[in-house]
């Protein structure tokens, strides 16, 4: 029995055991501990669907799903004229904003 405690003893004050050990439960349970407060942020959070007559009652109007497609955008953005344009330089937040 006593040579299995003067054993155990050599190993537990070997640096990689005592430092090392410790240092992998700490970032190991840290790393799960973090999933578990993340996940609790997710699952309590007050999220609601924003419902269509809600919108309109604040006159926001959805469209339909056939309105918007990338031919009609692009369509439109055939008719701009891109090659007569003037730069003008925005203002600065400590500047005035005249217009």
């Amino acid at each position: 029995m006593g040579s299995f405690s003067k054993t155990l003893n050599s190993f537990l004050k070997k640096k990689s055991i005592k430092y090392g050990l410790p240092f992998l439960l700490v970032v190991l349970g840290g790393s799960f501990g973090l999933k578990e407060f993340a996940q609790l942020r997710y699952q309590f959070s007050k999220v609601s669907v924003v419902r269509p007559e809600e919108m309109k009652k604040y006159g926001i109007e959805m469209k339909k799903p056939g309105e918007v497609t990338i031919d009609t955008e692009f369509e439109k953005v055939k008719k701009l004229d891109i090659d007569n344009w003037e730069q003008v330089r925005g203002p600065r937040p400590w500047e005035e904003n005249i217009n």
